[in-house]
């Protein structure tokens, strides 16, 4: 197709924000800071190597995702435990916050609930910002490496993808079967992954990590929460993932409850206030 005469015209239109989020409700990370400080382990759980645990995190509890011995990523997904019909939803976190996730902003669940239910309150690597690549770090790019992509691109049959990981854990988790367990796996927070487009062909990068042992990222849970997190089989994700030749290492999960009386008023945001009528 000939390029039209007024290409250069309309491909510099100016670009507009889809959702402005200025009108967000804005986390009270003050507050959630000062509970923090006076805040006790209660739990703790090691995503080993090419594997995934599942843990749980009442509401107004802290949870933290630490690397503890080399540069790991790991993929998270998140249910409301008292629902699992309610789960982490990257794509409107995508939209409402941009491609990566830091500190005071959160993980939002899908349609119908549509609200917060978990918030980053600290990010060792928000120092990372944005690279000349246009890389950064906690991604809601990405779905998650599984067998399926793996079969249709290469004809392999690999088990230990963060999809499978995922599939084990919730399985174990929740005692049910794999095939019960697959379809509450979602799209995931790449944790410690950096990636973004390429300027070229607009495909999905990904580029060694910039965490080390020692680094977190730490969230407030804003309704009880159902957690499951796999170290991914491509350790920093250097290289390449879903095969068993990366340098993997462990993640550590570790929840904490604040002091009774910490968050004063504070109670868990409601579902979204939208009528569900449509129209009708």
């Amino acid at each position: 197709m000939p390029e039209p005469t007024d290409a250069e015209v309309r491909r510099a239109v100016a670009p507009v924000v889809c959702y402005p989020n200025d009108t967000l409700p804005v986390p009270d990370l003050d507050l959630y800071r000062t509970a923090r400080e006076g805040a006790e382990k209660v739990s703790e759980a090691i995503a080993a190597p090419r594997e995934a645990a599942c843990f749980r995190v009442a509401a107004g509890q802290f949870f933290r995702i630490t690397s503890v011995e080399g540069p790991q990523v790991g993929d998270l997904n998140l249910w409301n435990a008292n629902d699992l019909g309610e789960r982490f939803y990257s794509g409107k976190s995508r939209a409402l916050h941009g491609t990566h996730l830091t500190t005071g902003e959160r993980m939002w669940s899908g349609f119908p609930y549509l609200r917060p239910m978990a918030t980053i309150v600290e990010d060792t690597l928000d120092w990372y910002g944005i690279d000349e690549f246009g890389g950064s770090v906690h991604d809601v790019i990405g779905t998650r490496c599984d067998p399926y992509t793996g079969n249709l691109l290469a004809g392999s049959q690999y088990h230990h993808c963060c999809h499978s990981n995922l599939i084990r854990a919730v399985a174990d988790e929740l005692e049910v079967s794999l095939e019960e367990a697959e379809p509450l796996v979602h799209d995931v927070l790449n944790v410690f992954m950096c990636t973004g487009f390429t300027r070229d062909t607009g495909q999905y990068f990904m580029k060694a990590s910039p965490v080390r042992p020692g680094d977190y990222l730490e969230f407030f849970a804003e309704i009880d929460l159902l957690g499951a997190l796999s170290a991914c089989p491509g350790g920093d994700c250097s290289a390449e993932h879903s095969s068993d030749t990366a340098a993997c290492y462990p993640l550590k999960v570790e929840v904490f409850a604040p002091a009774e009386g910490a968050l004063g008023d504070w109670v868990s945001p409601p579902v979204n206030g939208y009528d569900r009528t449509h129209g009708r």
